[in-house]
């Protein structure tokens, strides 16, 4: 029964008139019902001057005919219709010929010299349309009128009309029908992804949009949304992953220091105050450590970029980390690569980048680190290279996740928290940077972290 009744309001959602459906389909309709309206006047004009003009020249030609053959006073002039045409022939404003339609009544119409006149009689039905010549006899000139029935041409133009009249609101019909079913068509797609995005909950992110085979603007808009659709799975998993990575580690000093706490409370006489304090202490240093990465990493992961970098002398970092490691190591460090390099940054984030990788290579090189700052093609590179055993190259992108550590690092003694080169990742992206991770002219690893120079 719920099965049946959501197909039914599937149903009703596809069947619902969508907004954009009826928007375009009004406009439409709109765009060709006004063009049609001008349109049909416009035809039924022409076809009314097109027939006129086409009268005129004929009644003009009629007239002309008539001169050129000569016309005697009170001659009764045969026309071929009397109900379509009449003649009259003028000296001055006497009539002194004319066809026996119109005998006996007085000029009807005297247009001027290739002009036409459009007038009406009474004793004849419809209107006329009027043209002259001018002939000249021994007696003076005299002008000869000829005159058209053109009821004919206003029947055509209601013909045309009605026609217009009927046809103009089918051509709407047609034109809102095709456009109503060709943007259903279209939109069908865009409304199967709303309802499959609508479905889609932060525990079903692995369902995707279904994806038109045609390649336009709805099958990009699909394969854009199932792309975003992947990272924000990713972006959930690595959060996961990141959460119970967290709680793992958070859980190991946690637990040493109750254990031992409870072996103190349980057989005080045999518990040393001083390796108990040692041991709560130690571990308390990894707990703060790991804590405050994991508010690195938080910050970071928001993108919070500030409104605006400062200026920062990438050498004075570097050659400041040298110096606390000459004083807390017993190893060599080469700084005569450093040199003059200045970016856009924070400078406590740039400094704990630096820390991070000189840290990472202090554990596992033998006797030396090198450091170099330089400057070439728009970009400023730090590099850190040890004399260690290097890192394999499968393993080289890896190690840049968080949390991992490698078989010679796993010691949480020495190994860290497996947190110290993502960090270092998030922190080079923040400032449009990248980590590259390689092996080192020495032997070991090279860690590469390229800026955009100032």
């Amino acid at each position: 029964m719920a099965d049946r009744l959501e197909n039914v309001r599937g149903w009703a959602r596809r069947r619902r008139p969508a907004g954009i459906r009826v928007r375009v389909t009004a406009t439409a309709v709109a765009i060709v019902g006004t063009a049609s309206v001008l349109a049909a006047f416009v035809m039924v004009a022409f076809v009314g001057r097109s027939l006129t003009a086409q009268a005129a020249d004929q009644a003009t030609v009629r007239a002309e005919q008539i001169a050129d053959g000569g016309v005697r006073d009170g001659r009764t002039i045969v026309v071929a219709d009397p109900g379509e045409q009449f003649v009259q022939v003028l000296r001055g404003t006497t009539v002194v010929a004319s066809s026996a339609n119109v005998a006996g009544l007085p000029p009807l119409a005297v247009p001027g010299p290739e002009s036409t006149v459009r007038f009406r009689i009474p004793t004849v039905a419809g209107p006329f349309i009027a043209a002259s010549a001018v002939t000249v006899g021994v007696d003076g000139p005299r002008t000869v009128v000829v005159g058209l029935n053109v009821d004919d041409i206003d029947d055509a133009r209601h013909v045309v009309a009605l026609a217009l009249l009927i046809g103009v609101p089918l051509l709407l019909v047609v034109v809102g029908v095709v456009t109503w079913w060709m943007v259903g068509r279209t939109l069908r797609p865009v409304e199967d992804m709303r309802e499959e995005v609508e479905r889609i909950s932060s525990t079903e992110l692995d369902r995707r949009v279904p994806t038109p085979s045609r390649d336009d603007e709805v099958g990009r808009l699909a394969r854009t949304m199932n792309r975003m659709l992947d990272r924000l799975q990713r972006a959930q998993e690595r959060q996961r992953r990141f959460i119970s990575d967290a709680s793992h580690e958070l859980r190991s000093p946690v637990a040493a220091i109750r254990q031992h706490a409870e072996v103190a409370a349980e057989h005080p006489d045999s518990t040393n105050l001083r390796e108990l304090a040692d041991v709560v202490l130690a571990e308390d240093a990894r707990l703060q450590g790991l804590v405050e990465d994991l508010l690195v990493l938080a910050r970071l992961d928001e993108h919070a970029r500030p409104a605006r970098f400062d200026e920062v002398d990438l050498d004075d970092v570097v050659l400041a980390e040298a110096a606390r490691l000459r004083g807390t190591t017993s190893l060599a460090v080469d700084t005569q690569g450093v040199s003059s390099a200045r970016i856009l940054g924070q400078r406590k984030d740039l400094e704990r980048l630096v820390r991070n990788l000189t840290d990472n290579a202090t554990h596992h090189a033998r006797a030396r680190i090198w450091l170099g700052v330089g400057t070439s093609n728009g970009h400023v590179a730090l590099t850190v290279d040890d004399d260690g055993p290097g890192i394999a190259t499968g393993d080289r992108e890896r190690v840049l996740e968080r949390f991992v550590r490698l078989d010679g690092a796993r010691d949480r003694a020495t190994g860290g928290s497996g947190l110290g080169l993502s960090i270092v990742r998030e922190v080079a992206l923040a400032h449009e940077g990248a980590v590259a991770l390689g092996r080192s002219p020495q032997g070991g690893l090279r860690a590469e972290v390229r800026f955009p120079a100032k």
